[in-house]
């Protein structure tokens, strides 16, 4: 088997990072991400409590629902478009002013979907423009946590870039606690009724002063020091994503299969819960949401913990373990949730989280120790973004092997044990694959 590129770093040598640096850029990129992710858990909750009922009408439930999952994929096929832009440009002009455009177009697009009409009032333009802007949010996601985790480890020392890389992935339980506790809260203080019909755009709308605090931090980030001392150099790459194609396809395999659980799977064990607990087994909303929310909470210290094991022991090693351990607890999850019981199902969401959060918390690790630094946003976007769309459709084939079993839960712990299984064999191929200095990866 053929040995990958090990281009070395630019002849211009970058200068020192101090941990100070370090912790402020990982902050800057936190925020944005935690950003990035209330807008987008925002939808995928929508889409599984809303959509179904105010935009894709049809006689049939699951249909309906079939339809709300399929423009949640949708985004999810926009992703890598977005990456690939963004990573190209990201390698070519610099990480931070791609990250301020990013920022600004999630914000937007989540703020404009919160004054959508519904199909009662504007009838099939509201699903069509509804997708148009889940695609735009799509495009400005793809670039969004690629460039942030790249920022984040390329400004760390390189003997703890597996701590600090760690910080964006915080965002996501930030992200999801911010957007399921703002539905939780709307749902609790109004009736369901008027939940359906105008209490579910509140939190879309928050997203707008969200935005100007995140943007305001996001502006003080630092630019990589490797970035910059390519630029001095003059050896930015001009052609990064075909250059990525033809050197690094098997790093791009690797990292989506790395990557594969931290998304899909939660999406399955979240998103996917959530429909399966209130459509199918007719538990209440704010016990579904009330999971999620203490699952994005005990991610938090899973994610902490997490990096400083992929500091320890090598982030490889972490992400084999992440994915045995969801591979072990997939038929546990779902049975949990399915018995109805509210401990359980909180209990059942929650570990399944902790199990897919261990090999997430080091996914920026290993995804940058992938691919050199000429054409390292751009390589992590395009891995990352493409195992994406994959997870858009976790939901939606979700529900239909629910729909094709019976209801039977049997399919989808099947389904988890898959995804999680690709991942736990990346954390063997990884450390093979690895171009980048000793110290990011072992």
């Amino acid at each position: 088997m053929a040995q990958p590129s090990t281009a070395g770093p630019a002849p211009a040598a970058p200068a020192k990072i101090s941990e100070k640096t370090a912790g402020q850029v990982a902050f800057a990129a936190l925020v944005g991400t935690a950003l990035e992710w209330y807008d987008f858990f925002l939808f995928t909750t929508a889409s599984a409590l809303v959509f179904n009922v105010q935009y894709f009408i049809s006689e049939d439930p699951v249909q309906a629902t079939l339809y709300s999952f399929g423009t949640l994929a949708v985004g999810f096929v926009a992703r890598p478009i977005g990456g690939v832009i963004c990573g190209m440009l990201g390698d070519k002009f610099g990480r931070k002013k791609i990250l301020m455009i990013t920022i600004v177009g999630i914000g937007v697009v989540t703020g404009l979907i919160g004054l959508l009409p519904t199909h009662a009032s504007i009838g099939v333009a509201a699903p069509v423009l509804l997708i148009v802007l889940r695609i735009l949010q799509g495009l400005a996601v793809g670039g969004e946590w690629s460039g942030a985790v790249t920022i984040a480890v390329e400004n760390a020392p390189p003997a703890k870039r597996a701590r600090y890389a760690a910080m964006p992935q915080i965002g996501s339980p930030i992200g999801t606690l911010l957007s399921s506790g703002g539905f939780f809260l709307v749902a609790a203080l109004i009736s369901e009724d008027n939940f359906d019909s105008w209490g579910w755009r509140i939190p879309f709308l928050a997203a707008i002063p969200l935005l100007l605090v995140a943007l305001w931090i996001r502006s003080r980030l630092s630019e990589s020091p490797q970035f910059e001392a390519l630029m001095a150099s003059g050896e930015t790459e001009h052609a990064p994503v075909r250059r990525t194609f033809l050197e690094s396809w098997r790093q791009i395999l690797i990292g989506m299969a790395s990557t594969l659980l931290g998304v899909g799977g939660f999406y399955l064990v979240t998103t996917f819960s959530v429909y399966y607990g209130t459509s199918i087994l007719g538990l209440p909303q704010a016990l579904m949401l009330l999971a999620t929310l203490v699952a994005a909470a005990v991610e938090i210290p899973i994610l902490i913990w997490g990096g400083r094991l992929g500091e320890k022991f090598g982030a490889s090693r972490v992400i084999l373990w992440g994915g045995a351990a969801a591979v072990l607890a997939a038929f546990p999850v779902f049975l949990a949730v399915q018995s109805g019981e509210p401990v359980l199902v909180v209990l059942g969401v929650t570990v399944g989280v902790a199990c897919l959060s261990l090999p997430y918390a080091v996914s920026g690790t290993a995804l940058t120790g992938l691919f050199p630094a000429k054409t390292r946003y751009t390589g992590v976007a395009i891995a990352s973004n493409a195992a994406s769309v994959i997870s858009g459709f976790v939901p939606m084939a979700a529900t239909a092997l629910l729909a094709a079993a019976s209801n039977s839960i049997v399919p989808i712990a099947l389904l988890l044990m898959v995804i999680a299984g690709f991942t736990a064999v990346s954390g063997l191929l990884i450390p093979r694959w690895s171009v980048v200095e000793k110290g990011l990866l072992r």
